[in-house]
């Protein structure tokens, strides 16, 4: 890896971070390209949170390297909180404070001049939808709009590298949608967007994904990359009856690496596609469980994640 590359926005190698005798970070190295949406997905306490307060200042390491446009993590984090905005999964501005109150506490934390603040100000403005809501106290907003204004207030003083900690948490799926929306403009102009997510349909969006467990990245690569690259077996999609029952039986047999639930459907992953099906077959016809569809599918990125941290944990 190379951190002197003006094309990379951010940059780690071997970045470590314990408390005691716990690690929450275990040697991870990345770098994200300028303007690039870059995505870290694992579930709760898989050390997503904990990398991003390094990156952003917040923590300093352990062990390792990271810079954030040319700025190191441990030496020039003053520098750094100049050039990125940041939004942490939990709600991140004053309820008690009007729109136009929490416009201003930020534009006066960023230092910015009146005429500068006054344009930023109506850019967010427009861009969170909330013109003539100015007056509003920010607590009275739909969670939806508070998220746009919160992603508003980290790009107010327009930083090159923005950090979004799980911002669409408690999110409904038409807010949600519409937040990636605004992402997704915010990187066509130049912007660097690190997003940590645990929805699968966001982490489809991210130019590339670390998938993190533990700790340590256990897979990097684009969402297509991973389906192809690192997901090598063959997943097979079952719809039949008393699913539970059927996923118990399945899961005995030593033919599939990992049988798991999804909604009303058993995702079984296996190296002999041709045998694990007849295996299927024989098994719930023993067991009196009907079979509506059984067939061989494209793995989604959730199929990859389970895969790669069952085989992590064993």
């Amino acid at each position: 890896m190379n951190n002197d590359t003006p094309e990379i926005a951010v940059f780690a190698h071997d970045l470590s971070k314990t408390f005691g005798s716990f690690v929450a970070v275990d040697h991870i190295s990345f770098e994200v390209r300028k303007g690039e949406i870059f995505g870290f997905l694992g579930p709760n306490g898989a050390g997503k949170t904990t990398t991003i307060k390094i990156l952003c200042g917040l923590l300093t390491p352990t062990a390792g390297v990271a810079r954030v446009s040319g700025f190191d993590v441990s030496t020039e984090f003053e520098e750094i909180k100049k050039h990125i905005g940041y939004m942490s999964q939990k709600f991140s501005l004053y309820e008690d404070l009007t729109v136009s109150e929490n416009l201003d506490f930020f534009g006066g934390i960023y230092g910015l001049t009146p005429d500068r603040k006054a344009a930023r100000d109506e850019w967010v403005l427009k861009m969170a939808d909330l013109t003539d809501k100015t007056g509003t106290l920010t607590g009275a907003l739909p969670l939806g709009w508070k998220q746009r204004l919160a992603l508003g207030c980290a790009v107010l003083h327009e930083p090159p590298v923005l950090f979004l900690d799980e911002p669409t948490s408690g999110v409904d799926p038409l807010s949600r949608r519409n937040f990636w929306d605004l992402i997704n403009e915010l990187a066509s102009q130049g912007v660097t967007v690190f997003v940590t997510t645990h929805y699968m349909e966001e982490a489809e969006y991210c130019n590339r994904l670390a998938l993190m467990a533990a700790g340590r990245i256990i897979a990097l690569g684009s969402p297509n990359e991973l389906k192809t690259k690192w997901m090598t077996e063959t997943v097979i999609d079952l719809e039949c009856e008393h699913i539970i029952e059927a996923a118990e039986l399945l899961g005995a047999e030593k033919i599939f690496s990992e049988t798991a639930i999804f909604g009303s459907l058993i995702h079984l992953v296996t190296r002999v596609p041709d045998t694990a099906m007849q295996t299927t077959r024989d098994v719930l016809e023993r067991a009196g469980i009907g079979i509506s569809r059984m067939e061989i599918i494209t793995p989604s990125l959730e199929d990859v994640f389970v895969t790669l941290t069952s085989k992590d944990s064993r």
